[in-house]
């Protein structure tokens, strides 16, 4: 039985487009919701994203993707995210790509959408890894009681990714088309970078998993 209409919030990277084809087997409507915030990656990151909505247009239930805006590159001044600054390399630890209030921030325009569309659930594509403060399940949960407080209509935020690993997110979803995600802080035209944080944790994982990995890096 499929239940009813969710939002999610895409950034383009393998878990969310992932998230977006699995959610779509379960529900009766998708609403992919983009939101750009004047960072570096955003132009390329959403041509992919773009790609691969058209590559499962045959899954009616996908809505067309909403673009939202709700610029931080004012706030986060002289930072990596606008090339004011190197990106976190390959060896980075996690911890290194960190952006500051990133999923409040996110959550509280898409949660404002979800309740002048009246769609019950928003959900992100947060993993078993992910070390920062406002992705853990205690944060989601008093996030949705705040934001339906605030917007006097229920809007539960999720983290359907939150107990597995990218390598188990790959497994689960590998009949998609993973390969026109898009994971990587210092594009190269069109192309990953090949040697920052997050093209390195791309590639462990199909590596880990034995999956082929089609992705395009600049960099080998």
């Amino acid at each position: 039985m499929q239940r009813k209409g969710m939002a999610i919030l895409v950034s383009g990277g393998l878990d969310s487009v992932a998230l977006v084809g699995d959610k779509s087997t379960r529900h009766q409507a998708i609403y992919p919701i983009y939101i750009r915030q004047n960072l570096r990656w955003e132009t390329v990151e959403l041509y992919w994203l773009r790609r691969f909505l058209r590559a499962v247009k045959k899954q009616k239930n996908i809505q067309p993707l909403t673009v939202l805006t709700l610029p931080m590159d004012d706030v986060y001044g002289a930072h990596w995210s606008n090339r004011q600054a190197r990106v976190p390399g390959a060896r980075t630890p996690d911890q290194a790509v960190y952006l500051p209030g990133r999923n409040p921030t996110l959550t509280v325009k898409a949660a404002i959408f979800c309740a002048l569309q009246k769609i019950p659930e928003l959900a992100l594509g947060s993993l078993q890894h992910n070390p920062f403060p406002d992705a853990t399940p205690h944060f989601f949960k008093c996030w949705s009681n705040a934001l339906s407080e605030a917007l006097a209509r229920s809007v539960r935020i999720v983290a359907p990714f939150r107990a597995l690993t990218k390598e188990q997110v790959i497994r689960r979803t590998q009949q998609w088309p993973l390969h026109l995600s898009f994971s990587c802080l210092s594009p190269r035209g069109k192309s990953h970078c090949g040697q920052c944080n997050k093209c390195a944790e791309r590639r462990k994982a199909f590596q880990q998993d034995h999956v082929k990995d089609l992705t395009t890096y600049a960099k080998n």
